[in-house]
């Protein structure tokens, strides 16, 4: 399995807070059947964004999993005005391992009106955003087809796999299953921040989701999707 979406670097935002916790997290995902993570620390406005430094941990990170888990970095993009105009000018500073493929995070307050025509801003210059965990967004809760629209403006969307096993609570378990049953979720992350409660974890998702909707459907959401992404290879939404 393949995780796009990990706050696995250490002491750079709010997910791991040492190398320790790292090789911990390390250990879990492995053992659960992850074989590449993304690191994607935030970028926003508590927490600056250092791809040069970010890029120069991958081989402590590959040391930390004892060469069990190959690394790429990305990021956690917050969908800022400041954010965009930057991405805009130098996608791969933010983008998944240098590919056209960006997580976007939304704001749990605010959305833009105009949100389709900033993603096209993204669309047109041949990036993709990747909107991450609407199914946790209290504004995209309440207007789930708003999600849609995003996707028709040419995003995909990721949903968080422990959102569909009911750590997020039940409002959000039945976004997610919504999603899924819609062909609008197109690949599960994690989104761990640590070993104990949020989890480097795929499999219980996975598996959640081949009983929803056939095994087929599960392994594209957490194995060639994702791969695809990492390797920046064109995908069509479903």
């Amino acid at each position: 399995m393949v995780d796009i979406h990990c706050h696995i670097l250490p002491e750079v935002d709010d997910g791991s807070r040492s190398w320790e916790m790292t090789a911990e997290m390390c250990r879990i995902a492995a053992d659960d059947g992850i074989r590449h993570i993304v690191a994607t620390p935030h970028c926003n406005n508590v927490y600056p964004y250092d791809r040069t430094r970010y890029e120069a941990l991958r081989e402590k990170l590959e040391e930390a999993s004892e060469g069990r888990i190959e690394f790429s970095v990305g990021c956690d993009f917050h969908f800022s005005y400041e954010n965009i105009t930057d991405a805009i000018e130098n996608p791969k500073r933010y983008s998944i391992n240098g590919t056209r493929y960006l997580l976007i995070e939304f704001s749990d307050y605010s959305i833009p009106p105009n949100v389709a025509d900033l993603l096209f801003q993204f669309t047109s210059r041949g990036m993709v955003p990747i909107v991450t965990h609407p199914e946790r967004n209290p504004l995209l809760v309440r207007r789930p087809e708003k999600v849609l629209e995003m996707i028709d403006a040419g995003a995909l969307v990721q949903v968080t796999a422990n959102s569909i096993t009911g750590f997020w609570g039940e409002k959000a378990r039945s976004v997610a299953e919504w999603l899924l049953a819609q062909g609008a979720a197109h690949v599960i992350a994690s989104d761990a921040h640590d070993p104990k409660r949020r989890r480097p974890v795929l499999s219980e998702a996975r598996n959640a989701v081949a009983r929803m909707l056939g095994e087929q459907a599960a392994e594209d959401l957490v194995s060639n999707i994702p791969q695809a992404i990492v390797e920046g290879k064109p995908l069509t939404p479903a």
